[in-house]
């Protein structure tokens, strides 16, 4: 059941930074506001599949199969260390028509997909989290549905604005190649520290 504490509790986690809100506010910064809404928009894409283990309930894949968790661990985390290096990596800073024109759409919701595809722990979140909100007596399956179809409009609305706000000093930061190039790989660092993490999750 949708209630005022689901809303807010939701809102708070989805405001935390994480890989997710930083690819997005990457994209912002680098690239154009409708970049950053295809990157808000593959982030939330990422969830489906999270949203389906846990409806289905297929999240005890972890005690029954450790081996396929710790894969998926793995190559999620070897994806992040894969984006951080390159971004740590790169010399030089794009210029304006360089960052708007450098990725297709379909190349930025992809690997947005991906970064949220090849995270573990949102199947996790979402199997101990929606439960707390289904109320007995009706079709789980549904509020389930229901309760995560809300959840991911809300993390794509405030991704977008993150992005958005991002965007607003994408201008700034194109006319600032060195500027920019620094928080470049500032988000590449981040991006090894959230594989890390995710490794030793």
């Amino acid at each position: 059941m949708i209630t005022t504490t689901f809303f807010l509790t939701s809102l708070i986690v989805i405001l935390l930074p994480g890989s997710g809100v930083l690819y997005t506010v990457s994209i912002g910064l680098t690239g154009s506001r409708k970049d950053s809404f295809f990157a808000a928009l593959g982030c939330t894409l990422g969830i489906i599949p999270h949203l389906v283990v846990t409806l289905l309930g297929l999240l005890f894949i972890r005690e029954i199969n450790p081996t396929i968790f710790n894969l998926i661990k793995w190559i999620g985390a070897g994806y992040l260390l894969y984006l951080g290096l390159g971004m740590i990596r790169s010399k030089t800073g794009p210029t304006a028509h360089e960052a708007t024109t450098s990725a297709t759409p379909l190349a930025i919701i992809s690997k947005a997909i991906f970064i949220n595809l090849l995270n573990p722990k949102l199947t996790l979140f979402l199997f101990s989290y929606l439960p707390q909100f289904i109320v007995g007596g009706k079709n789980a399956t549904i509020q389930g549905l229901q309760l995560g179809l809300f959840f991911m409009l809300l993390t794509l609305i405030v991704f977008i604005l993150y992005g958005v706000l991002a965007g607003s000093f994408s201008v700034f930061l194109k006319q600032s190649p060195q500027i920019f190039l620094r928080i470049q790989q500032g988000f590449g660092a981040i991006f090894i520290v959230f594989a890390v993490q995710l490794a030793l999750f």
